[in-house]
C-alpha cells in the first residue's frame, strides 16, 4: 500500500525538473505515514535533469548583473537551489524511519513549498527569454545530503540548519540585486522564499534539538563536532539575525555568530 513515506520516491527520482515540481505538488499528506518502514534504497536517486552542466562552484562565471545574462543567471541559480531543495526534503522522508509521524508530515509539506518556489523562479526566468539549465550549477547541496545519509541527526544539522540557514542570510542581499535592475518581481519572489525558508529552517531547528533530547547530547557540541566531522562549511557573515530567531535559532547561538 502506497504510503506517505513512499509516495515521495517519484518525484525524487524524476530526471525532468517540471515534472519533479509538479510530483512534489500533487503529493497527498493525507496517505498514512507509515513510521517504522525501512525502505529500500531505489537506484537513481536523486533524478536529474541532463542541464544544466554541473560543476565545481569555482567553475561558474556569471556575467554583470546589468546584462540580461547576468540577471538571468543570478535567477538561475536560486531556482537550481531550489530544485535540490525539493530533492533534499523528499529524500529525508524516505530515507529515515523511526521518527514521530509529524516529522515526515513537516518535510512533504516544506517539498510542496519547495516545488512551488522552483515553479515561480522558473516561469519568471522563462519571462526574460531563459530557461531551467541554460547556466551552469553546482551540487554541492546534494553532496552535504551524501554524506549525512546514514544519520538523520546530522542530516538536519547540516542542511536545514546550515546550509539553508545561509540562504536565510543571502536573501537581503540578493533581493536587493535584483531590485537594484528593475526586477520587483524576482523581490516579491524571495520575500516569498524567505517567509518559507523560515519555516523550513525553524521544523531543523525543532527537530534538531528533538533528536539531541533523546540522545542526550547538548545541541551546541553536538553541533560543533557535526561540522567539524562532515566538514560543513563554515559560516561566515553577514549574519540576517532577525530570520534566524524567527527560525528558532536560540540566544546562545546567535552569540556564537557574534549577535
Amino acid at each position: 500500500m502506497l504510503s506517505l513515506r513512499t509516495s515521495v520516491i517519484a518525484p525524487l527520482l524524476a530526471q525532468n525538473a517540471i515534472e519533479k515540481a509538479k510530483g512534489a505538488l500533487a503529493l497527498s499528506l493525507e496517505l498514512p505515514v507509515d513510521t517504522g518502514s525501512d525502505i529500500p534504497s531505489p537506484p537513481g536517486i536523486p533524478g536529474r535533469p541532463a542541464r544544466p552542466r554541473l560543476v565545481l562552484p569555482t567553475a561558474i562565471k556569471h556575467a554583470s548583473l546589468k546584462t540580461i545574462e547576468g540577471h538571468a543567471a543570478l535567477l538561475h541559480s536560486i531556482a537550481h537551489i531550489e530544485l535540490n531543495a525539493i530533492d533534499l526534503a523528499l529524500d529525508i522522508v524516505w530515507r529515515f524511519s523511526g521518527m514521530p509521524a509529524q516529522f515526515y508530515r513537516d518535510w512533504v509539506l516544506i517539498a510542496k513549498e519547495e516545488a512551488l518556489h522552483f515553479t515561480l523562479l522558473r516561469d519568471h526566468l522563462r519571462s526574460l527569454g531563459f530557461d531551467y539549465g541554460d547556466f551552469d550549477a553546482h551540487n554541492t547541496l546534494w553532496e552535504m545530503a551524501e554524506k549525512t545519509k546514514h544519520d538523520v541527526l546530522a542530516r538536519v544539522a547540516l542542511v536545514p540548519r546550515t546550509l539553508e540557514a545561509r540562504g536565510l542570510d543571502a536573501s537581503p542581499a540578493v533581493k536587493n540585486k535584483l531590485v537594484s535592475v528593475g526586477d520587483q518581481k524576482a523581490g516579491e519572489i524571495l520575500d516569498l522564499i524567505l517567509k518559507d525558508e523560515i519555516g523550513h529552517v525553524l521544523a531543523g531547528n525543532h527537530w534538531y534539538r528533538w533528536l539531541c533530547r533523546q540522545r542526550g547530547l547538548d545541541p551546541i557540541s553536538a553541533y560543533a563536532d557535526l561540522t567539524q566531522k562532515y566538514d560543513a562549511p563554515k559560516l561566515r557573515p553577514p549574519f540576517n539575525f532577525e530570520a534566524r530567531r524567527l527560525a528558532g535559532f536560540d540566544e546562545a547561538e546567535l552569540l556564537g555568530l557574534g549577535a
